[in-house]
């Protein structure tokens, strides 16, 4: 069938008009389809907040649900319970420092390096100890401080031992003045100690 060149210019026209047309209509429903997709995607889950007490990302997030609550409670008693037993283990080799020197004195009669290196740690795991029972450093006066070596290191010994028990006694949620006052004269002693090593 001949078209008539009318005919065939109209629909010539006709086609150079539906072409982008088609083309623009491809490409918007391309771009609904995409935005559609794109809507539909599950977001991610966000990440929970940082239990060991940002409260930034608290802030962030909302309120905390009750699990989140349970879990950052089970964690922060875990945490007091681990400090708690470091301090125990601190206490213990406290005494156990102090029994050294203690017999290390009854081979000589002055204290040797090693036992320099034993009242330095046995100083500062007693500071330790003091600071986890909330106290701090105290001056105190020794009515009858010992004026030998001998019967200065037997009175670290016996307070180290004292601190010890006393820390071993002590629940983990207390905050004990026996322990403080304790630590505080056996820092005192060890200062005076040292009198003697330099």
């Amino acid at each position: 069938m001949m078209l008539t060149p009318v005919r065939a210019q109209i629909t010539q026209k006709t086609i150079q008009l539906k072409a982008p047309v088609v083309a623009f209509g491809v490409l918007l429903f391309c771009s609904l389809a995409v935005v559609g997709q794109s809507s539909s995607t599950p977001k991610p889950t966000p990440r929970p907040p940082d239990m060991a007490g940002d409260r930034s990302s608290n802030e962030d997030h909302g309120p905390l649900t009750t699990f989140e609550e349970e879990i950052r409670a089970k964690r922060l008693i875990k945490l007091a319970e681990k400090e708690h037993q470091d301090n125990l283990n601190r206490a213990r080799e406290v005494s156990q420092l102090g029994q050294d020197l203690k017999a290390g004195l009854k081979t000589r009669s002055s204290l040797d390096h090693e036992d320099t290196k034993r009242v330095d740690r046995l100083e500062k795991l007693t500071k330790k100890i003091r600071g986890e029972a909330g106290g701090e450093e105290d001056d105190v006066q020794l009515p009858n401080a010992p004026t030998d070596i001998s019967s200065l290191v037997s009175q670290i010994a016996e307070n180290a031992d004292l601190l010890s028990k006393d820390v071993e006694k002590t629940p983990r949620q207390v905050v004990s003045a026996s322990v403080i006052d304790r630590a505080n004269v056996l820092l005192q002693l060890v200062r005076i100690l040292r009198g003697f090593i330099h």
